[in-house]
Order: structure tokens, then C-alpha cells, then sequence
């Protein structure tokens, strides 16, 4: 048998690349009767048809991690990527995004493109982030800035693109390596949004032992994975630092009085809008739950 990894998966077969090359392969049936369905990222072993050299997947290892959507598994890298401008950033998009890569335990990289249409909004929004304990990037595909850190933060990892339509996250991985060849859009002129270039999520080699799925762009994200609302401050690095001072450990730092979290906020030492963002994703969760 061969082990090799899932690098895409698309009607049914699944594209296992190995020592011997890339396999198509389908998945055995006993996989269905155990509700386990093989996912990009996925390390399998599979078994070759001598005939006509495609593969069986027969085993699949155990994962160390799996994201929902995009439903991919063994990632151990997101980097966020968000427009500064065309289209403008949404901070509660990009909080959000944060707040499931917490929830997966993932190191998380923010990165922020575009800053050649609008540099000091940049540098405001990485202040902002790096002092809520985010490692921050600033990008440029026109002027070429912040791209060889870019591939710093992919070596030697499986990495998530995270981001919506439009940001640039194709333009940035062909930049990263030109050998990948994405397509990329253009912003629609109507209403601003990126047109979707990504179809399907497909894990790409950068070298032997780095790996960047590129995924289809999307502008909002469920989080009926989240079971209880009090998770919700434990995925805000910030609140989930100063919150051992309220004076009730039962404290959401909503509506409750003596804490601590909107004293920060007040001083400035957490951001008033991604404390808005953390309301706004708690009260989200709480009308999901009462449903």
C-alpha cells in the first residue's frame, strides 16, 4: 500500500498525491457506514489497481485537526486575509473568522492587502489587532510588500486561505509561487464584492512539506458549532486576558456591572470596535442556540 496525502477532492475521487506520483482514488465503502467521509488534507494509505494504476482509499489517518467550511482536515496554519479597501474590510467578518480559528486552536496570521490604496487605515487596523495579541502582516501584490513574509508564515505548514471574494487571495498565491497559476477577479463595479474565481478546495504544494489550500470565497460563516455562548470569550484573546479580573467569574462583560472588560474598553486598552464585534458575534450565537 502507498500513503500519500489529499490534495483535492472532486465528485467522488480524490486526488492522493505520493511517492509515485498523484493517484485518483475512491474511497471504500466502509467509510460511509462509519459516517467518515476522506477530506482534503486528509493522510490516507490506498491500495493501487494494478489495470489501471487508480487507487482505494483504505485508511485514513487520524486528523489533528478539521475545519468545517471549508471542510478540510491537518491544518495547522490560517492566515485571514482582508482587503483594506476594494472591497472596504469588515472588521466583524474578520472577527469572526478569528473566532473559529480559535475555536480549532489553529495559529492564526492576519493578513492585511491592499494597503497600497490606503496605508494609514493599514497600519490603524494592525495596531489594533497586534495589540489584541494577533501576529499582523501588511500586503501589497502592486508594490510587492509583505509577500516574502507571506511565504515565511506557509513554510513547513498546512495553511488555510481564509477571506472573503475580492481580497486578493489568489493574486497573493500566485505571487507566492507563479507555478499555481489561479485565476483571479475583479472587483463587480454594482456592489463592490469580489467575484468568486476559487471552485473548489484544492491543496496546493509549495514545496515537500508545505501545503496552502485555496478556498472558495465566502462572505459569512456559521457558528452553530459553538455550544454555549460563554465559549464566545474564551476566542477574543483580549477579554479572554482580562477577564479573570471581573468581579464574577460567570461574567459575558455584556450587561453585567463591575467588569472589567468594559473598563479596558473605556481606557482604550481593548479596541471599542472589537468589543462591539464580540457583542454583535454573542448575541449571534444566543439567537442561535434559541433556535
Amino acid at each position: 500500500m502507498l500513503e500519500g496525502i489529499i490534495i483535492k477532492g472532486i465528485g467522488g475521487f480524490y486526488y492522493v498525491k505520493t511517492t509515485k506520483g498523484i493517484i485518483e482514488s475512491r474511497a471504500r465503502g466502509l467509510f460511509r457506514e462509519d459516517n467518515l467521509k476522506p477530506l482534503v488534507g486528509d493522510k490516507v494509505k490506498i491500495r493501487i489497481n494494478e489495470e489501471d494504476n487508480s487507487g482505494y482509499i483504505v485508511e485514513i489517518h487520524e486528523r489533528k485537526t478539521q475545519l468545517l467550511r471549508p471542510p478540510v482536515a491537518n491544518v495547522t496554519n490560517a492566515i485571514i486575509i482582508m482587503s483594506v479597501k476594494s472591497p472596504n474590510i469588515n472588521t466583524w467578518l474578520l472577527d469572526k473568522f478569528l473566532l473559529m480559528a480559535e475555536y480549532e486552536g489553529l495559529q492564526t496570521l492576519i493578513c492585511l492587502n491592499k494597503c497600497d490604496l490606503d496605508n494609514k487605515k493599514a497600519m490603524d487596523l494592525k495596531n489594533i489587532y497586534e495589540k489584541a495579541g494577533y501576529d499582523v502582516i501588511i500586503t501589497s501584490a502592486k508594490s510587492h510588500m509583505g509577500i516574502d513574509k507571506l511565504k515565511e508564515a506557509l513554510f513547513n505548514n498546512i495553511t488555510v486561505f481564509a477571506g472573503p471574494s475580492g481580497v486578493g487571495k489568489s493574486t497573493l498565491l500566485n505571487m507566492v509561487s507563479p507555478k499555481f497559476k489561479l485565476e483571479t477577479g475583479d472587483i463587480s463595479s454594482k456592489n463592490k464584492r469580489g467575484r468568486h474565481t476559487t471552485r473548489h478546495v484544492e491543496l496546493l504544494e509549495i514545496d515537500k512539506n508545505s501545503f496552502v489550500l485555496d478556498t472558495p470565497g465566502f462572505s459569512s460563516l456559521n457558528l452553530d458549532f459553538i455550544e454555549d455562548e460563554r465559549q464566545v470569550r474564551h476566542y477574543f484573546k483580549e477579554i479572554n486576558k482580562y477577564g479573570d479580573e471581573c468581579n464574577f467569574l460567570s461574567c459575558l462583560h455584556d450587561k453585567e456591572p463591575n467588569c472589567s472588560i468594559k473598563d479596558y474598553v473605556n481606557k482604550g486598552i481593548i479596541s471599542q470596535e472589537r468589543y462591539k464585534n464580540y457583542l454583535l458575534l454573542l448575541d449571534e450565537i444566543r439567537n442561535i442556540r434559541r433556535y
